[in-house]
């Protein structure tokens, strides 16, 4: 369990209700189409197009999010031109959203872990061995869940 000190134990004296960072980024990140347009920025799609079939989403759905990504700073609009094509605009990860990747895999690593699934797909490092997320203090030492404190500065 993790643990609330200071002003923050005393859990009838404060409430988190709008000023949760979970509850801020659930309001912009918490649809399924939000989540799975970063996964595939990160796995490099750009193109508009591309976001709609590997997602599976309509052309307006992936407008919207989208938009709301940009508009959040997690991906950036550059301008391309195919020969021949008129101009367009493709979608690239910003430093945020490269910033938000380590919740997406985390996302990954619990649904491997415990949902149904036939998949036999591993995180790994580029040297072959596996990868994990996890949370490390400034100290560099792991932090387990028992071990992890909210505090105020």
């Amino acid at each position: 369990m993790t643990v609330l000190q200071g002003k923050l134990a005393d859990r009838s004296a404060w409430s988190a209700v709008g000023e949760c960072p979970i509850e801020k980024t659930m309001g912009l990140l918490g649809t399924k189409s939000a989540m799975l347009i970063l996964r595939e920025a990160y796995y490099g799609t750009t193109r508009f197009d591309d976001f709609c079939t590997r997602v599976g989403i309509t052309r307006a759905a992936a407008a919207a999010r989208l938009n709301e990504l940009v508009d959040a700073g997690l991906l950036t609009r550059r301008p391309y031109r195919e020969p021949g094509q008129r101009a367009r605009e493709e979608y690239v990860l910003t430093q945020k959203g490269v910033d938000f990747m380590p919740v997406v895999w985390a996302m990954f690593e619990w649904g491997r872990k415990h949902l149904p699934t036939r998949s036999t797909l591993r995180l790994a490092h580029t040297c072959g061995a596996e990868a994990s997320v996890e949370i490390r203090c400034a100290e560099g030492h792991p932090v387990p869940p028992d071990e992890l404190v909210v505090r105020l500065p």
